[in-house]
């Protein structure tokens, strides 16, 4: 089953487009596979302590893609062909660090001090 107890909401951003992001993340990462179930919308919805439309809005959306096939009274289960993972592990990377250069240019920061900023950051995360 995927699981969603690591995913820890953040403020600012639409609590249906993390849920889409934890699972599309675990796809890219392996950790999520074709066929695999998800929670119940109820279920992740006292998970995660958000309003059950809220994972109704999340998971058809991910129908909508592709990523999710749901049918009324069964489970909801991950549908990924090999296709769709590695255009999903070229295309969310580059999806994520657009962001981050967007972010970083709006606090004003420079190529050079992100660039710096990247490298003080993967060197801490190696040390751990």
């Amino acid at each position: 089953m995927v699981e969603f107890a690591t995913l820890r909401l953040e403020d600012g951003v639409p609590i249906y487009l993390q849920i889409i992001r934890h699972v599309k993340a675990g796809i890219a990462a392996g950790t999520v596979v074709d066929g695999e179930e998800l929670p119940s919308r109820r279920a992740l919805s006292a998970l995660l302590g958000v309003n059950p439309n809220t994972i109704q809005k999340a998971f058809r959306l991910l129908e909508e893609e592709g990523w999710l096939q749901s049918h009324t009274g069964a489970k909801s289960l991950i549908s990924a062909t090999a296709k769709q993972v590695e255009t999903l592990r070229k295309n969310l990377p580059d999806y994520q660090a657009r962001a981050f250069v967007r972010s970083m240019k709006a606090l004003g920061a420079t190529c050079a001090d992100t660039v710096a900023l990247v490298e003080t950051l993967w060197k801490e995360e190696e040390s751990e």
